[in-house]
């Protein structure tokens, strides 16, 4: 499916309305705006879709996404408030979170994504989405706790490709390229992008839409505009929010991450370390299955 146009699927008059649906990365963890507030990707793609800047607060640009958010967030609290304010262009970043803790279901992931890219392409918004590295990678874990999280963070990926196919997004894959090793785009926790990170998912997401002439604003500048924390900040930084960002984590995740590195272990000593692999691609498989069932006319 193609991407629609952003010419008015509103059928009315008025300035380009972009809404960013999603979690800390879009909300911009890890680019200051230079106030005590974050500014991020999405308000960085948002001054380039026109010839006349799109800013937050215009009513031009609506950034919902909230740190912390999982699917379920976005589904119940983010999607209806995106509605209501029908956006010619919405983005949709969104999983990470999801894959950090003990309650993950790829199925359940799977049906709430697609329940919101359906609402929102219906309403005849263009879609974009992204595929994200896994955070044991980005936090260096050792490989029996990494790889479990790397799997999540796989399936969870295998499902945003299958949808925004099928939806006919504009899908960014960020979960590679020599961006992901360069530590100048990373903030100090690793795990969400510095401004200049950030700069580049903005520069890659213009460049998606100007494929398809679907911008016509200047692309934003890959150089940064504020100064590089300093390391004592960056340190401060984890010290305090950071901390409290891994303990609240670990008290969710960390029993069942112990338990399913254990696993992986044992695996990996009887040689069996491809069965784990398997079963994950079979849930990921059952999960789009039941999504295409779902949707038949006959399957009830």
């Amino acid at each position: 499916m193609r991407p629609r146009s952003l010419a008015g699927p509103r059928g009315v008059a008025g300035p380009l309305r972009f809404v960013a649906l999603g979690d800390s990365l879009t909300e911009g963890v890890g680019d200051p705006a230079g106030d005590g507030a974050w500014r991020g990707w999405a308000a960085l793609l948002a001054r380039g879709l026109a010839e006349e800047p799109v800013t937050d607060g215009s009513g031009g640009f609506t950034n919902l996404a909230v740190s912390g958010a999982q699917t379920r967030e976005v589904l119940e609290r983010q999607l209806p408030v995106a509605l209501g304010l029908r956006p010619d262009l919405v983005s949709v970043v969104v999983g990470v979170n999801d894959t950090l803790r003990r309650t993950f279901d790829i199925q359940a992931v799977a049906a709430r994504l697609d329940q919101v890219y359906a609402a929102l392409t219906e309403q005849g918004a263009v879609l974009l989405t992204a595929c994200l590295p896994d955070p044991g990678t980005m936090l260096g874990l050792p490989g029996a706790l990494g790889r479990p999280l790397a799997r999540r963070q796989r399936a969870v990926n295998t499902v945003v490709h299958v949808l925004s196919d099928r939806y006919g997004a504009l899908h960014l894959h960020a979960c590679e390229g020599d961006w992901i090793t360069d530590r100048s785009m990373w903030s100090a926790d690793r795990l969400h992008p510095g401004e200049r990170g950030h700069r580049q998912l903005a520069l890659r997401f213009h460049a998606l839409l100007a494929e398809h002439g679907l911008v016509t604003g200047r692309a934003p500048s890959p150089e940064p505009e504020f100064p590089v924390p300093t390391r004592s900040a960056s340190l401060w930084w984890l010290a305090t929010a950071g901390t409290g960002w891994v303990a609240r984590r670990c008290t969710d995740l960390l029993p069942q991450l112990l338990t399913l590195a254990a696993d992986e272990l044992r695996h990996r000593a009887r040689g069996t370390s491809a069965r784990l692999d398997l079963r994950a691609s079979a849930a990921v498989s059952a999960a789009l299955a039941a999504l295409s069932v779902a949707e038949r006319p006959d399957a009830a």
